[in-house]
């Protein structure tokens, strides 16, 4: 169990949701609409949030994008780091936190929020595959500048945006590498992406959205225990106290509800992405994982055998966050692909040449 949570509160806790499933059950409607005006009336929408990593803070604006903000460290040489955090309730750049504090001061860093998450722009929007392809490609064609390209590091569903921008863009980047990224499960035609496919997505996004009760709907999903339930299932070992904490304080912001309906609606799926986005990137990548819940691999082996550019390294009993129980062997792993990635180039090159 987390910190917050102990034995007797959790008894206290059990008690007190069999109190409210009888009343519920008893009164019909009267819970629901108990929890609007509480939703309403008591929930803090602004907590403080401080920097979800200790370096400067840049903000820009991009005319599709909006306001955008990232940390940076450009104290270290060489070719420029980009760290791209998942989607998810209370999503932010403290998720990519452990890879940003190990490599700072040995190149230059970056970590962006994305839209509708931390310190950018969340305000009530369409929010789309496209938008988040966006944000990405200006982070590096305006901020960053990088002459021959960056590494990108990107996490889950992240993983489908940048492969997207890696494709239109390929100049912008030099290597990619996924952790835990979607789109490689037999089956994933997911249910989120087969809604999106038949418009159930969007029918599920104007029920959740609804101005009655979408805030009440997001604040369930954002309580310490739905937050620690579903980070639990991404750790092999104890939750991250940091990160729960933050992932509470950032989804308790102004605007914190936008962007994560359309996550929970599956309208931030691709359908097909693995044939119509992974099978064109032209970079080296790379794709780290384990057992996750909320991806599969089925079919990551198979790919990686049809496109050499790409490899794959698991790192067992980590799920989903291995950059948090393992952060060595995921640096490792990582150093190893753009050393070998650096020497294909070279060879590659010389044969150009010979």
């Amino acid at each position: 169990m987390p910190e917050y949570w102990n034995e007797d509160e959790e008894k206290g806790l059990g008690h007190t949701l069999l109190q409210v499933g009888k009343v519920a059950g008893a009164v019909g409607l009267a819970a629901p609409l108990l929890w609007i005006g509480y939703s309403a009336l008591f929930v803090d929408h602004a907590m403080p949030l401080e920097p979800a990593i200790p370096a400067d803070l840049h903000s820009f604006h991009d005319p599709e994008a909006g306001r955008l903000c990232y940390y940076a460290d450009r104290s270290g040489t060489g070719r420029p780091l980009v760290l791209l955090h998942s989607i998810n309730a209370g999503a932010s750049a403290y998720e990519m936190r452990p890879l940003f504090e190990h490599f700072r001061g040995r190149r230059p860093v970056y970590a962006l929020d994305l839209p509708g998450f931390g310190f950018s722009e969340r305000s009530d929007r369409s929010y789309t595959p496209e938008l988040y392809r966006r944000a990405i490609v200006a982070l590096l064609r305006h901020e960053i500048q990088a002459d021959e390209g960056v590494d990108v590091i990107a996490l889950s569903l992240t993983c489908e945006f940048t492969a997207q921008a890696a494709v239109e863009h390929p100049d912008l980047f030099n290597t990619i590498t996924l952790i835990a990224p979607s789109g490689f499960s037999k089956t994933q035609q997911t249910s989120s992406q087969t809604a999106h496919n038949s418009g159930v997505s969007s029918n599920v996004y104007r029920v959740l959205s609804n101005p009655l009760w979408s805030q009440a709907i997001y604040d369930a999903l954002a309580t310490r225990p739905s937050i620690w339930y579903f980070l639990k299932r991404s750790f092999a070992g104890a939750v991250d106290d940091g990160l729960l904490d933050y992932d509470y304080r950032s989804t308790h912001q102004p605007g914190a509800k936008h962007a994560p309906l359309y996550f929970v609606s599956g309208l931030l799926f691709t359908a097909d992405i693995r044939q119509r986005t992974y099978s064109r990137v032209q970079q080296p990548a790379l794709v780290i994982y384990d057992e996750c819940p909320f991806v599969g691999f089925d079919k990551l082996g198979e790919f990686c055998s049809n496109h050499p550019n790409w490899q794959a390294v698991k790192i067992s009993g980590t799920k989903g966050l291995p950059h948090f129980e393992s952060l060595d062997q995921t640096v490792q792993s990582i150093e190893s692909f753009w050393a070998s990635s650096t020497e294909r180039e070279i060879a590659l090159g010389e044969s150009y040449s010979g």
